[in-house]
């Protein structure tokens, strides 16, 4: 049975989050345009052996939008405040897209407190904007599109639907993935006020901020054992994607799951949970 319930972490912002079965803790942290809302395929097979908690990121689904706080560093003391208050202990963290780069922000940060770390279909923030070329700006477009100040708001108001289809069909592998439902679920959560404003400052927040923080840590290496997956068939966000992650970590390992874009968990669900059991041993 799932329980929903919320966590209030430092700062009174509360934080939503889904849990599921028993055993030793996991943490799934979703990206945008989505909610916890988002590992509805992969939970119940993972918390077959695990508790497993899904929470909303600040700023996103039914969790709090307060004005501010949305560097990783801070969204990751949100997830080590929920780990610490439901007692998981040492913990699997698994991310996907923007709650990857607070699970990679989160094992920097909080070492203590996981035992494995799974990236789902990103590269390391700090390397991609040092990289960045013509081609991989052109498939980021939206990075720079919700830097601008207030536009992105504006041009999004009344338009949410708009903006999040095209999302979820653009970045997809089959557009079919994403069912009508959950389509429907997210949009219910991007049309509350100040959510789509949340999202923009987490994006502002990646590129400015976190940029700072990411760049005192260039030396410092995840310690614990890290799997990285992505997407087959599309660009991954570095052309080695296994040799950019070696500069970060102590140990990695990981591969691109065939006929998937970038959703992976409800795209390839059974491939996630298979790549997710066999890593964790």
């Amino acid at each position: 049975m799932m329980i929903r319930n919320v966590v209030r972490v430092r700062d009174g912002v509360r934080i939503h989050y889904r849990r599921m079965g028993r055993g030793p803790g996991m943490v799934l942290l979703h990206g945008f345009p989505q909610t916890g809302h988002m590992w509805r395929r992969v939970l119940p097979g993972l918390a077959e052996r695990f508790t497993v908690v899904a929470p909303d990121l600040r700023g996103y689904g039914d969790s709090d939008r307060p004005a501010a706080g949305y560097d990783k560093r801070t969204m990751a003391a949100d997830i080590a405040a929920v780990v610490q208050a439901l007692g998981l202990g040492p913990v699997v963290l698994v991310g996907h897209d923007r709650g990857a780069r607070v699970a990679h922000r989160f094992a920097l940060d909080h070492p203590s407190r996981l035992t494995h770390l799974v990236l789902l279909d990103i590269a390391p923030t700090y390397d991609i904007f040092e990289h960045m070329d013509q081609r991989s700006a052109r498939a980021r477009w939206h990075w720079f599109f919700h830097l601008v100040p207030d536009l992105p708001e504006a041009l999004t108001a009344g338009r949410e639907e708009i903006y999040l289809r095209y999302c979820y069909k653009a970045w997809s592998f089959s557009p079919a993935a994403i069912e009508e439902e959950a389509v429907q679920e997210y949009v219910r959560c991007f049309r509350e006020p100040g959510a789509m404003r949340a999202a923009f400052e987490d994006y502002r927040a990646g590129a400015t901020i976190d940029l700072e923080h990411d760049a005192a840590d260039r030396q410092t290496k995840i310690g614990v054992p890290t799997l990285v997956l992505w997407g087959g068939s599309r660009m991954a966000q570095s052309a080695d994607m296994l040799g950019v992650w070696k500069e970060r970590c102590e140990r990695v390992e990981g591969h691109a799951i065939p006929d998937c874009g970038h959703f992976i968990p409800e795209e390839q669900p059974a491939a996630v949970i298979d790549a997710i059991l066999r890593f964790v041993g």
